[in-house]
C-alpha cells in the first residue's frame, strides 16, 4: 500500500520521537536496544528511557526514544511515531501520537472500528500472520515479531541495513548460531515494508559522523566501576530497585580486575539482612581502613538514618549512593524522581548534615563516585551521591570515561607509625589541629599503644572520653560546623553560564539534559543565566549566584521544592527571590515543560517589571 494521500504527516531527518508500546517479559527489550544501538552506531545522537512496571511480567512497558542530530538528549515531550503492538496500551498509545504521526501496529488483526483520526498515517504489518508463517515454535514467534518490526522501521526510516547487520554479528558474536535467523527476521520486517509502504514515512535517519568518541552507559554501571577505580574493597548492601545495578556492576568490574594472580577475590560484597546493616557493614570497613559503600533508594535511606547520624558524629568515612526514585513509601519504584534531597541532606537524628554530589551523566557518576571517597576520607564524614532512577538505569549518550593511572587517592588526615612515634604531644581523636574541623585518625592497630582501637558515637571529648559536659558537647558540635564550612571549597564547584542578566535558572541531576536545551530557545528571546549545582554543601559561588540575581529559577524533580528549601535554609535567601518549577509525574522532566513553565514568566511585560524593581 503506496500512501500518497494529503493528511499533513509529520517529516523530518534525525530528529523526532518514537514510542514502542510493548509488555513486560516479551523480550521486547532486546529489540528495541538494538534499535537504539544502529541510530547511535550510525553517528547520529540518541537518548532512550525504558519506562516499566513495577509488578510482574505482562504488564505495559514502553521504550521512548529521541533521534535529535541537534544532540539535545532530554526529553522532548510528544511522539512522532508509535510502534503499538501492546493491546493493554493500544487505545492510549492511540491517542498520544501527535498530529501528522504514524501509528504503526501489527495489522494481524483488524483495528477497532473507533480507530478513527484522521490525521495520522496508518502503517498496519501482520507481525503476528508473517510469525506464524515462518515460525512454529511460540517464544521464537514472539521474539522474532519484535525484531520483524525493528526490520520494517529499517525500511520506513531509510537505514542503512549493513549498520543492522554489523550489529546483530557484533551482538551474537559468541552465538554465531543466532545470527543468521535474527538477520533473516530483520529481513522480514524490511522486505514487508518495501513491498506495501514505499514512500509512507516522511522521518528520516541518515548516517552522520556526530557522535565522535562519546559512549553509551547506564549511569549505575558508570557508579560500580566508579567504586573500583576509587579503591573500594567492600560493599555492604541490600536490594532495591533503582540501586541494585550499583553492585551488580561493582561486582562484574571486581571479578575483571579485583582478582589476584591465583584466582583469589580481592573484594568483599556482603549482602545483609536489611539496610541497616548494609550501611553498619560499610562503617565497620571503613574505619577499618577499607574504602567501602553501600547503594540504595529512597526507603533505604531512611532505614539507614540512624547509623548516617552515627558516623557523621564519630567522624567515619561512609560513601552511600542514592539512585532515587518516586515516593513517599513505595510510591512509584520503576519512576524516577529527585525527591530525596532533604531526606539525605539531614539524615538522621539531632543537628546533622551530609555531603551531596549531584551527577548529570553517567560520565559523571564515575568521576563523582571516585570524589566520594576522596571526599569521604578527607572529611571522615557521610558523603551521599544522588543519582535517580533515569540516569541510573537508562542508556545514556556521554562522554568517554578517562582515568590517569598517576592518580593518587587522599586518604585524608591518617597518621601512621612513624608519625604517632614522632608526635610531641598526646593525639586526641578529636582534636582540631589545624583549626579546619578535620581531625587525625588513625587506622586500628598502627600503633601497639597509641591510636584507636575503637570509636564513639556517643558525646566524646577531644580525646574520645565519653562526657556529658555540656559546653565539650558544643564544642564538638560547633567544631562540625567549621568542617562544613571547610567541605563547601572542597567540594566540586557549580557551572555557571551567562552573565547577562537579572533572571537566572538553578538546576542539578538529570534536569540538566531538558534545562540546557531550554535554555537554548528561551535565550533566543530572552536573557538569562544559570547555574547547575553539582554539591552540597554549597559553594560560595552558588551563594553568588543567587544574591547576583532578581529572581533565580529552581528546578526540581519534585513536589515540595527540596532544593528551594536548602538554599533558604543554608543561604539565609528571600523565599519571594526563589521560584520553584516542578515535575512530578515520575517522568523524566521535559524542555518544552520548562520553556512554557518558565517562559511565562519572562513576558515583556514581567521583564520590565523587574528592570523597574531593579532601578528603583
Amino acid at each position: 500500500m503506496n500512501s500518497t494521500n494529503s493528511k499533513k504527516l509529520i517529516k523530518g531527518t534525525n530528529d523526532f520521537v518514537i514510542r514502542f508500546a510493548n509488555v513486560n517479559g516479551s523480550g521486547s527489550a532486546s529489540a528495541n536496544n538494538l534499535f537504539s544501538k544502529v541510530v547511535f552506531r550510525s553517528g547520529v545522537p540518541i537518548s532512550s528511557k525504558n519506562i516499566f512496571p513495577s509488578n510482574i511480567q505482562g504488564l505495559p512497558t514502553w521504550f521512548e526514544v529521541r533521534v535529535n542530530e541537534a544532540g539535545y538528549l532530554g526529553r522532548r515531550g510528544g511522539y512522532d511515531f508509535i510502534v503499538a503492538v501492546n493491546g493493554q496500551t493500544m487505545d492510549r498509545d492511540y491517542q498520544d501520537l501527535l498530529p501528522g504521526g504514524y501509528f504503526f501496529y501489527d495489522s494481524s488483526k483488524r483495528l477497532p472500528n473507533h480507530y478513527q483520526r484522521t490525521d495520522i498515517q496508518l502503517i498496519g504489518i501482520p507481525l503476528t500472520t508473517i510469525c506464524n508463517e515462518h515460525y512454529t515454535e511460540p517464544r521464537l514467534r514472539q521474539i522474532f515479531k519484535n525484531i520483524i518490526y525493528v526490520g520494517a522501521l529499517a525500511y520506513l526510516f531509510d537505514m542503512d541495513f549493513s549498520v543492522f547487520e554489523a550489529s546483530i554479528k557484533s551482538q551474537f558474536a559468541k552465538k554465531a548460531k543466532l545470527i543468521e535467523p535474527n538477520i533473516k527476521a530483520l529481513l522480514l520486517g524490511y522486505d514487508y515494508a518495501k513491498e506495501h509502504f514505499t514512500g509512507c514515512c516522511g522521518l528520516n535517519i541518515h548516517r552522520r559522523d556526530l557522535n565522535g568518541d562519546q559512549i553509551q552507559m547506564e549511569g549505575n554501571d558508570a557508579a560500580g566501576l566508579g567504586a573500583v577505580y576509587a579503591g573500594a574493597t567492600v560493599a555492604g548492601w541490600y536490594p532495591i530497585t533503582p540501586s541494585t545495578s550499583v553492585i551488580e556492576a561493582f561486582e562484574k568490574y571486581c571479578h575483571k580486575y579485583r582478582v589476584d594472580g591465583d584466582g583469589k577475590n580481592k573484594f568483599a560484597i556482603i549482602q545483609a539482612e536489611d539496610e541497616l546493616a548494609a550501611v553498619g557493614i560499610v562503617i565497620g570497613a571503613s574505619w577499618n581502613g577499607a574504602r567501602s559503600f553501600t547503594a540504595t533508594s529512597g526507603p533505604g535511606v531512611s532505614l539507614m538514618s540512624e547509623f548516617l547520624g552515627l558516623a557523621y558524629f564519630s567522624e567515619i568515612p561512609v560513601v552511600l549512593m542514592d539512585i532515587q526514585r518516586t515516593g513517599p513509601s513505595t510510591g512509584m519504584p520503576t519512576r524516577t524522581q529527585q525527591s530525596d534531597l532533604l531526606a539525605a541532606a539531614y539524615a538522621s537524628h539531632g543537628d546533622t548534615k551530609h555531603v551531596l554530589l549531584f551527577p548529570s551523566s553517567p560520565t559523571e557518576c564515575f568521576h563523582m563516585t571516585v570524589q566520594s571517597f576522596d571526599l569521604a576520607e578527607g572529611l571522615q564524614t557521610p558523603v551521599i551521591l544522588m543519582s535517580d532512577l533515569d540516569l541510573g538505569m537508562n542508556v545514556h549518550q556521554c562522554d568517554p570515561i578517562t582515568w590517569d593511572d598517576a592518580q593518587i587517592y587522599d586518604r585524608g588526615k591518617v597518621l601512621n607509625l612513624q608519625q604517632l612515634d614522632e608526635l610531641p604531644e598526646r593525639w586526641g581523636r578529636y582534636l582540631d589541629v589545624d583549626g579546619d574541623g578535620i581531625p587525625y585518625r588513625t587506622i586500628p592497630g598502627t600503633h601497639s599503644e597509641k591510636g584507636a582501637f575503637f570509636t564513639r558515637g556517643s558525646s566524646h571529648d577531644e580525646y574520645a572520653a565519653y562526657t556529658e559536659d555540656g559546653e565539650v558537647y558544643a564544642e564538638g558540635m560547633q567544631r562540625l560546623l567549621i568542617k562544613w564550612n571547610t567541605a563547601k571549597n572542597m567540594v566540586p564547584r557549580a557551572e555557571i553560564s551567562g552573565n547577562v542578566s537579572e533572571m537566572g535558572v538553578l538546576y542539578f541531576g538529570t534536569s540538566a539534559y531538558a534545562t540546557e536545551e531550554a535554555l537554548d530557545t528561551l535565550r533566543q528571546q530572552n536573557d538569562l543565566d544559570a547555574i547547575r549545582v553539582k554539591a552540597f554543601p554549597f559553594g560560595p559561588e552558588v551563594d553568588e549566584f543567587v544574591k547576583e540575581h532578581k529572581q533565580v529559577f529552581v528546578i526540581e524533580q519534585n513536589r515540595d521544592g527540596q532544593m528551594k528549601t536548602m538554599i533558604i535554609n543554608e543561604l539565609s535567601t528571600n523565599p519571594e527571590k526563589l521560584i520553584s518549577i516542578l515535575n512530578i509525574d515520575g517522568m523524566p522532566i521535559t524542555a518544552q515543560f520548562l520553556i512554557d513553565s518558565i517562559g511565562q514568566y519572562l513576558s515583556p511585560k514581567t521583564m520590565q517589571a523587574v528592570k523597574q524593581e531593579t532601578a528603583s
